[in-house]
């Protein structure tokens, strides 16, 4: 009898530490996420600025306006665009160059990976303002197809519509390659050398070995790198206002773009941003849950 006592005393000391340790994770999560979520919400369902906020009537009338709006309509085209090129070229290329870089026998490992890593290091702003003048019409990239006879004089890259959006979509594969790649070569790290050896020894070649243990066994990672860069690119910001500054006419111009030029560079409407801003934050919910669903191979 004192022993069930001792005991369950015992545990209850032990979730009792539990929370005690969980307790602070969960405050800060609940007043830096929760919490501005549900006042965004609210500030969505009002109209006015500063102290002279007010409930709209009527009181969506700011989700009404999202679907009349062009602009908005044409930076969600724009954001899902990025995000359908981009998104399976960059996973591509970061799980490609994780397994070259994985090799054993690969001599100067620690350099090649931290050249495909460095521009990771680079700030968000540095490299689109460095993109910029890279593609504009007298910058390196001109200099270099003229030089080769392939123009004549140079091409305004950032003033057409169609090659704006592929220099965004090239700058934001260079960007963020190294950091997905990262995240395979521990994946890679973590599988077990003599599951290769044994399929080797099975007879799989190089592409059946990649395809059916190399993939399986980094699903998890997959998914993980999956959603985080749906989460980035929905989000989509620095590349759209310092590389092609949302131009021309708004053709490159992505939703967090738009909801920043509502909120401080256009006669501000906290309300309508907050509205966009909530339907952002929707799209990556859905997007997310519907991985995690796919990617959930539990009976």
């Amino acid at each position: 009898m004192n022993s069930n006592k001792k005991g369950m005393t015992l545990l209850a000391k032990q979730r009792v530490a539990g929370w005690i340790f969980l307790a602070p994770a969960t405050i800060m999560i609940a007043i830096m996420s929760f919490y501005p979520m549900i006042r965004a919400f609210i500030i969505s369902l009002q109209t006015g600025a500063g102290a002279n906020m007010r409930f709209a009537d009527p009181i969506f009338s700011n989700y009404k306006r999202i679907m009349m709006d062009k602009v908005f309509q044409q930076s969600i085209v724009n954001t899902f665009l990025y995000l359908i090129i981009q998104v399976p070229i960059m996973l591509v290329l970061a799980i490609l160059l994780a397994q070259l870089l994985n090799n054993k026998d690969l001599k100067f490992k620690g350099f090649f990976r931290t050249c495909v890593f460095l521009p990771c290091a680079t700030s968000l702003v540095s490299y689109s303002l460095i993109f910029r003048s890279m593609f504009a019409t007298d910058g390196l990239i001109n200099s270099l197809l003229i030089k080769l006879g392939i123009l004549s004089t140079g091409y305004n890259f950032l003033g057409n519509s169609t090659s704006a959006k592929i220099v965004i979509i090239i700058a934001l594969i260079w960007r963020w390659t190294g950091y997905n790649m990262v995240f395979y070569l521990a994946g890679l790290q973590n599988i077990e050398y003599s599951v290769y050896e044994a399929a080797k020894i099975d007879g799989a070649n190089g592409w059946k070995t990649f395809w059916k243990i190399t993939v399986p066994l980094l699903k998890p990672t997959i998914i993980m790198t999956f959603i985080m860069s749906i989460n980035g690119t929905l989000q989509l910001f620095d590349e759209s206002v310092n590389l092609t500054k949302g131009g021309p006419a708004n053709s490159t111009i992505t939703m967090s773009h738009y909801v920043y030029n509502t909120c401080f560079i256009n006669v501000p409407n906290f309300g309508y941003a907050a509205a966009m801003s909530f339907i952002i934050f929707i799209m990556v919910a859905i997007l997310a849950f519907i991985n995690l669903k796919v990617g959930d191979t539990r009976d």
